[in-house]
């Protein structure tokens, strides 16, 4: 497997990019420090507008929320809720109790966001980490019948985790959290590879036609909230069902290394039979954004 950066583009005024997905024409991205669902065209990237999620006027001033109160946005996934209407799950890590919240944005008509509560959700899952592991959800994707969360924990090699879950239980739990049953929680522990001793954590992940594509970085710190310096990063892809996951480290096409810190991947196209063109962002943990064009060899 070989995983080539062929562009990469600044994103101006989107601060802390960290989770895309493509509905359409339209590439959606989140930033972990904003208040906005930014709207991008998938082909050229230009920006073509903004959602607000949550009024945060005064907190966003600076142009990014501060790291204590900020709502952590850190996975978007493309589904249908409940009622059967298309759009866009948007959750926080979990990180902090006000990093429990999400909102569900439909993706036709009014794109009026509605909140959701993480809370009870996440407790579930906290029940399923390893002793002094904390909650840091990552990146988010669905197939037919799951809901799948990735677990990003730095600096520990034995806790890079994939929480499997029913999506339509997990969804009812969502919109009724007291009148329907948390859903059972599956835990899968991966392996993931290293650059200079240091793990890579789960940081992006989309599923499309059977198969699941992850990306995953690599920072030199061991606390879930204070940032490191950034090594490297991967994407690869895995295969829940017989739980295993094959990376390739991201270079350039003269082979150096990509030292972005990818934080979420979408599909833009299938190039050939085991060749994907994807679409990566990237957060250089001081408030820039850009995003990258990768060519992905499978095999």
């Amino acid at each position: 497997m070989t995983a080539t950066i062929i562009s990469e583009n600044q994103l101006p005024g989107l601060p802390s990019a960290s989770g895309v997905e493509i509905i359409g024409s339209v590439a959606y991205v989140i930033g972990d420090d904003s208040p906005y669902l930014y709207q991008l065209d998938a082909a050229t990237l230009a920006p073509t507008g903004r959602i607000v999620l949550f009024d945060a006027a005064d907190d966003f001033a600076s142009g990014r929320i501060a790291k204590p109160i900020k709502p952590d946005l850190e996975c978007m996934v493309a589904l249908a809720w409940p009622d059967g209407r298309a759009g866009l799950l948007l959750l926080g890590s979990g990180s902090r109790p006000n990093r429990a919240r999400g909102w569900f944005v439909p993706a036709e008509g009014p794109q009026l966001p509605e909140t959701v509560d993480l809370t009870a959700l996440y407790a579930a899952l906290v029940a399923h980490l390893p002793a002094g592991v904390l909650l840091n959800l990552e990146a988010a994707a669905t197939t037919a019948t799951e809901l799948l969360l990735f677990q990003r924990t730095v600096g520990r090699a034995d806790a890079a985790l994939l929480f499997v879950l029913p999506l339509a239980e997990t969804l009812a739990f969502l919109t009724n959290p007291t009148g329907a049953s948390p859903p059972a929680v599956h835990q899968l522990v991966f392996e993931l590879p290293q650059i200079e001793g240091c793990p890579a954590g789960f940081s992006g992940a989309t599923f499309v036609d059977g198969l699941l594509f992850v990306s995953a970085s690599v920072e030199n710190t061991a606390d879930a909230v204070l940032d490191g310096a950034v090594l490297g990063s991967f994407v690869g892809v895995v295969d829940v069902a017989a739980h295993t996951a094959t990376f390739a480290r991201l270079a350039w096409a003269d082979g150096r290394p990509y030292f972005g810190k990818v934080e979420g991947l979408a599909v833009r196209q299938q190039l050939a039979d085991g060749q994907f063109e994807l679409l990566l962002v990237t957060d250089d943990d001081a408030g820039g954004s850009t995003a990258a064009t990768a060519h992905l060899r499978l095999g």
